[in-house]
């Protein structure tokens, strides 16, 4: 089982398993929003932080890093299982088609894993949703856990699409 997975958020600068190849692009209709708490690396449960997730959206598109992991069932497997475990937070996986720069019409990836949320805050105890910016920048401001502060998360994401083309100085 060869599988192809999508990093919009951490997984772009820290994918954290041991993944053969690695390719910049982005996938349509979806926008990263930060309506995702997390309890236990950037955030507590007293305090949770504000991380991304996907929303869908017509005719946006969201850049980020595909990782390629092949090399035989049990590699395979604990990649997965290691994602599964960091990714706890979102609800579904979706299967997305992935673009490279240069040709939007025929995607050069289909069938690729994101970890997405369902905005339902019944069934997904982590989805915050959206609030006012200035709800959140104060939340992104105060929150801490084991992995270090919230803040840290917005400018290593930021530092990543820098790095990747995908935001001007």
């Amino acid at each position: 089982m060869v599988f192809w997975v999508f990093g919009y958020g951490s997984l772009v600068w820290n994918p954290g398993f041991d993944y053969n190849e690695k390719i910049i692009g982005f996938i349509k209709d979806y926008r990263r929003v930060f309506d995702l708490a997390c309890i236990d690396h950037r955030g507590t449960p007293e305090n949770p932080a504000r991380t991304c997730t996907l929303e869908e959206k017509e005719g946006a598109i969201c850049w980020g890093a595909a990782y390629c992991v092949r090399g035989g069932p049990e590699k395979e497997k604990l990649a997965m299982q290691y994602l599964e475990r960091r990714e706890c937070e979102y609800d579904r996986k979706t299967l997305v088609n992935f673009f490279k720069e240069g040709d939007s019409l025929h995607p050069t990836l289909t069938d690729v894993i994101v970890f997405t949320s369902t905005p339902d805050k019944v069934n997904n105890k982590y989805y915050l949703g959206p609030a006012p910016l200035e709800d959140m920048a104060r939340q992104i401001a105060t929150a801490y856990g084991p992995c270090g502060n919230n803040r840290d998360y917005i400018f290593l994401l930021e530092k990543a699409m820098y790095d990747i083309g995908k935001l001007s100085p």
